[in-house]
């Protein structure tokens, strides 16, 4: 496993970190499954963990937890989310603060979520849900440098909308944020364009979610892939949605190299940017867990690859199914 220095915070994360959302889905007999996963991670040097208290109502939070007291002899870094008071995924421009991060709300969730992990300091808290109009508010910037001057919390963390990259960026030049979470992938480039040159600018760390575009860069959706009424991909993928995607993920099958499957090239387009410090999928299996973290090798995507993926960019704007 390779490290990189997460921005100003200073901590070597690894370049694989591990997604937690869908564990909060696996209960009962299933519970060993998790734990040997997530095991397996840290035994292979994955050392950031990325949970919210809204995996399963604290759940994912409380299954990290549990995770950290198994390892009391290693370094594992802890970043979690508030999630919006409204509980609306995510926040709309004509939201006001008072009703998504009100300043006690915000000290309510940071106790509960330091409760289900177990600890007594957060290494990294963040917003699950922004708005870029809330900068300059007193009242969350006044909560969360309160928390961490109380040692509560030891870095903060903007979780930014999908495909809403620069809805982010007055409320980092406020100097109170240090990391940012962002949708990036071979799809998803514009990150690239005004947030990771604003992040280099100010230190900033990077957390680049969703590298397989929802599962559309596994290369196993076709256009009669269908998900059970409670997999919330079953209203994410509207036709609208799925035949253009897989549309887009077949386009890329002549550039995939002999030696490597679609995710793996998925996960090398992101470990080639530099301006990334890590990069969380999800593992729910214990072969994604050691097919993701071998991919932490150093071998980036040759330059003629990389020009090529360029060409393979996807903007999109927030719809009513984007969620």
């Amino acid at each position: 496993m390779n490290y990189r220095t997460f921005g100003r915070t200073g901590w070597e994360i690894s370049e694989i970190g591990y997604g937690m959302w869908g564990l909060a889905d696996w209960t009962g007999s299933e519970r060993p499954q998790i734990e040997k996963a997530l095991d397996l991670a840290v035994e292979r040097g994955c050392n950031f963990f990325d949970t919210a208290w809204g995996y399963g109502s604290g759940l994912s939070e409380q299954i990290l937890g549990d995770l950290l007291k198994r390892n009391p002899d290693k370094i594992l870094y802890t970043a979690t989310k508030i999630p919006p008071k409204n509980r609306i995924w995510p926040s709309r421009p004509d939201f006001q603060l008072d009703d998504v991060f009100p300043a006690d709300y915000i000290v309510e969730y940071t106790e509960k979520s330091l409760q289900n992990l177990g600890v007594e300091t957060i290494d990294l808290m963040q917003f699950h849900v922004w708005e870029d109009a809330w900068a300059d508010r007193d009242d969350w910037q006044e909560a969360i440098t309160k928390l961490t001057q109380q040692g509560k919390v030891r870095a903060w963390g903007l979780s930014v909308n999908r495909w809403e990259p620069d809805n982010s960026l007055n409320t980092l030049r406020t100097g109170l944020i240090d990391a940012v979470q962002v949708i990036y992938n071979i799809f998803d480039q514009n990150p690239e364009d005004h947030l990771f040159p604003l992040c280099k600018q100010l230190n900033l760390g990077i957390i680049a979610r969703v590298p397989f575009d929802e599962g559309t860069l596994t290369g196993t959706f076709t256009k009669e892939t269908t998900f059970p009424a409670n997999d919330w991909r079953s209203t994410y993928f509207v036709p609208e949605n799925l035949n253009s995607s897989v549309d887009h993920a077949d386009a890329l099958r002549p550039l995939i190299p002999a030696d490597m499957t679609m995710p793996e090239m998925a996960l090398r387009f992101i470990l080639s940017n530099p301006d990334v410090h890590t990069t969380i999928p999800g593992m729910r299996q214990l072969r994604n867990v050691e097919a993701n973290t071998a991919v932490s090798d150093g071998r980036g995507l040759s330059p003629e690859l990389l020009h090529e993926l360029k060409g393979h960019r996807w903007d999109r704007t927030p719809t009513d199914w984007s969620q």
